[in-house]
């Protein structure tokens, strides 16, 4: 009788711990209020709704979506939550994946190839109390600490495991910032709004849902969330709000404990949604430019010279019209003159320009990307970039031909662009490309003739300086031969090219015949030096 009555006052605790204002209290906002246009809305996110509401489940349009269409903005990704598990979203769609574990979410696909569409699907989650949570030494990678286990978090508090379900109310305190914890119903065009997102919205201010220190606890990924919502809607006039920005700082060594590559992944969602510059100067503002990712350090400490800059003014650029962005091109800018540095070094010691620009990638990546390395294709294509350059520089024979259709060629001409663009190397070389590379096949072996040309021309420009100073000398020096001075080798526009000149003669004449007057590919390996 008495553990009964105990239990009646443990439960009586319990709902009245629930019936405290945590959830937020509930507001169903019409369209005469919150005026979404539903124009806005894609098609595919509200079939995904409608089918969902169809089988017997609640379902929303919820997060950053809604927040874009309370700004009259049209999103680019829409998110579904509802009250169906994982197990049942993915029977109700022909084409959908459970994916994660940390949190399971479903990916319902839309369409094939580039053109696909993926509607994230997530299930309502439960209101986390960390004293019920399991606790686990280790991360989310910690995959036999964590078999088996709905909800778990570390020493620190940070969640590693969280997939307990519940109702929307709990959901939506379970979300990190007020106007991201909007549910929008496309079938009726009601908002739902538990924490006064909409007027957030509407005052443009980004605010945490509960205490910051403790939800920057639960999960540190947060911080840089902070700063990446900031940086998006600073050019709607949006701020952090002081309670929310306050903790930031203090909290920033939880970070090391968060998987490097989950970090990655942030990092390149702060760089490459089309804001990169405001998110560098948000960073720098609240004092997070060092400690949150090594490699993103070094983004914000170079932000300011004249190739990164270009490179994050050229990303922001490209996503506004809607073009395609690649991590590699943007991280090659950032390291590139550690690349340059280690190549010179290795050249200036004898060593031929391609082995000592291979051996000076290889020292940048194991120095500045380490896990980072492994990911096969970034690593791939940025190594293949910056071999790419000293190519450029070869402009005569069959090489061309053979660049301009490399896989890579317009990573790697974009990245030559920039570089003559900051006066790296000269804009003439990336005009030549440029034109060489929408031109006709004729037109092309003009150019590449027009070049041998000029190179010649040169040469025998040097030839004639050096005749003429051992005309000056006096007779005494002529009659005896001497070899010639160091500072008496004629100039060439190019070492590399200097270098191919001479075999490129003979295998001019060998292949005029077969190849109806067409010349040589110059195949000597380069051994000049990079760019001063």
């Amino acid at each position: 009788m008495i553990k009964t009555l105990i239990d009646k006052l443990l439960d009586k605790t319990v709902r009245t711990t629930l019936r405290r204002p945590r959830w937020g209290k509930r507001e169903d906002v019409p369209a005469t209020v919150h005026g979404i246009d539903p124009s806005l809305v894609d098609g595919r996110a509200i079939d995904v709704v409608h089918t969902l509401k169809r089988a017997g489940y609640e379902a929303y349009i919820v997060g950053g979506a809604v927040r874009d269409l309370l700004l009259g903005l049209r999103p680019k990704d829409f998110d579904v939550a509802t009250n169906a598990t994982p197990e049942q979203v993915k029977a109700l769609f022909r084409r959908a994946f459970i994916i994660g574990r940390r949190f399971r979410i479903v990916h319902v696909v839309f369409g094939r190839g580039r053109e696909h569409e993926v509607i994230e699907v997530s299930t309502f989650r439960a209101y986390l109390d960390p004293s019920q949570a399991e606790p686990v030494v280790g991360d989310e990678r910690s995959k036999r600490a964590l078999a088996g286990v709905a909800l778990a978090v570390d020493a620190s508090g940070r969640v590693l495991r969280d997939n307990v379900w519940g109702p929307i109310e709990q959901d939506a305190a379970r979300r990190d910032f007020t106007i991201n914890a909007m549910y929008y119903d496309p079938e009726t065009q009601t908002v739902v709004d538990f924490h006064h997102g909409i007027r957030d919205a509407r005052k443009r201010v980004i605010r945490m849902i509960g205490d910051p220190a403790t939800r920057y606890r639960e999960d540190p990924v947060r911080i840089i969330r902070a700063v990446r919502f900031e940086a998006k809607l600073s050019r709607l006039g949006f701020k952090l709000d002081a309670k929310t920005r306050a903790p930031m700082a203090a909290h920033l060594h939880l970070l090391g404990d968060v998987p490097p590559s989950r970090l990655f992944d942030e990092m390149l969602k702060l760089l490459q949604t089309g804001h990169a510059i405001a998110s560098v100067e948000a960073l720098r503002a609240h004092g997070l430019d060092r400690g949150i990712y090594p490699l993103l350090d070094v983004v914000v400490e170079r932000a300011d010279e004249p190739l990164v800059r270009a490179a994050l003014l050229d990303t922001d650029r490209r996503v506004a019209e809607g073009k395609p962005v690649a991590p590699s091109f943007l991280l090659a800018c950032v390291l590139w003159q550690d690349v340059r540095a280690a190549w010179q070094r290795r050249v200036q010691a004898g060593t031929p320009t391609f082995p000592a620009l291979a051996e000076a990638v290889d020292e940048v990546f194991e120095a500045r990307i380490g896990d980072v390395s492994g990911r096969g294709k970034l690593g791939a294509d940025m190594r293949e970039i910056w071999m790419m350059q000293p190519r450029f520089d070869k402009r005569t024979g069959q090489s061309p031909f053979t660049l301009v259709e490399a896989p890579r060629f317009r990573a790697g001409f974009d990245f030559l662009r920039l570089r003559a663009q900051v006066g790296e190397v000269e804009e003439e070389l990336a005009h030549w490309w440029e034109t060489f590379s929408q031109a006709s096949e004729p037109v092309r072996r003009d150019m590449i003739e027009a070049v041998r040309l000029e190179q010649q021309r040169a040469q025998r420009a040097g030839k004639g300086t050096r005749s003429r100073r051992t005309r000056a000398d006096d007779a005494p020096a002529q009659a005896a031969p001497a070899t010639p001075a160091a500072d008496a080798v004629p100039p060439a526009p190019d070492d590399a090219q200097a270098s191919a000149d001479a075999p490129a003669r003979k295998r001019r004449r060998r292949r005029r015949k077969p190849s109806g007057g067409g010349q040589g590919d110059g195949a000597a390996p380069d051994t000049g030096a990079p760019d001063a």
